[in-house]
């Protein structure tokens, strides 16, 4: 076995300790998945709900749901069992807002990684490539939230978070198939959305100039 097989197989291991401690009811196991998974699940909160309060109270209800419902997870992608959740829970607030994410910048930019709307200064990177990936950034996040609902889904869980097609038709109660052509669908879209704004694209990062 090669050794990133072994790191690999390793961390799944320990994730499953961990959630079998969780249902048989330690706290500590249960604290502990919740410190693996907070900044993700949050993170895509923030994406799909564009408002910094509504994603902490999404994502504390999540993982409220998650922990009264752990006995019922009966194996597979831990991962996907919890996006899952966290699309319940987004989901029951854009339909009880019955309103559009709200449009702000600032919010997506704020969270502590560096996909598509994040943008932190490396120690490295000179202040003007950081205003320029910035920009790129908060460009490409309100093209994000312009797709609709389930390609947005589909887009920040396999673009911004990884998860596979798999994971994804967990998350979102959908076949694999269908989780490929909403996230074509998305990807198409979001393209579209940067070409017709060339104008508002940093110089370097143009397409098609």
């Amino acid at each position: 076995m090669r050794l990133v097989e072994a790191i690999s197989l390793g961390g799944d291991l320990a994730e499953q300790e961990l959630v079998q401690g969780s249902q048989s009811g330690d706290l500590i196991s249960f604290n502990r998945l919740v410190e693996t998974y907070q900044a993700a699940v949050h993170n895509v909160a923030l994406r799909m709900l564009g408002n910094v309060q509504a994603a902490e109270d999404a994502t504390q209800d999540a993982f409220l749901r998650a922990y009264r419902n752990i006995r019922q997870f009966r194996g597979g992608s831990f991962r996907g069992w919890l996006f899952r959740i966290v699309t319940n829970v987004c989901h029951d607030q854009m339909r009880a807002s019955q309103r559009h994410p709200a449009s702000s910048l600032d919010a997506l930019t704020s969270s502590n990684d560096d996909g598509p709307g994040m943008a932190f200064p490396d120690t490295e990177e000179l202040p003007e490539d950081y205003a320029l990936r910035r920009e790129l950034g908060d460009l490409i996040a309100t093209g994000i939230r312009s797709l609709p609902e389930d390609q947005r889904w589909a887009v920040v869980l396999s673009d911004v978070e990884g998860l596979s097609y798999e994971e994804i038709a967990s998350a979102t109660s959908s076949s694999v198939g269908t989780v490929k052509s909403r996230l074509s669908r998305g990807r198409a879209r979001l393209r579209d959305y940067l070409l017709s704004r060339k104008e508002l694209l940093p110089d370097s990062f143009r397409l098609y100039k």
